[in-house]
């Protein structure tokens, strides 16, 4: 179960985190941020509540929402062409 995969855009997993939290002996937002739980492609939108759930057990601190992980909408890559308004590809 310590293998099992709770952040899956930064590949973070269940020890990890708790790992972490353990030798560092620090907040909930420092493991997120040493650990990348959160803040892959989905921006948290998928495994937040996971994470938090994990790290209040682990660290028995409450999630606060006085600084939040910054959630934004998926984005995916993009030619530069068309952003320009040129159809060709190769300008």
């Amino acid at each position: 179960m310590d293998d099992m995969i709770v952040c899956r855009c930064e590949e973070v997993s269940l020890k990890n985190l708790v790992d972490t939290a353990e030798k560092y002996n620090c907040s909930a937002r420092e493991v997120k941020l040493r650990t990348r739980a959160g803040m892959g492609y989905c921006g948290g939108r998928t495994c937040r509540p996971a994470v938090d759930a994990v790290l209040e057990n682990a660290t028995g601190e409450k999630p606060r929402n006085d600084v939040p992980l910054k959630v934004q909408p998926p984005v995916r890559p993009m030619a530069l062409s068309v952003l320009g308004g040129n159809d060709r590809d190769d300008e």
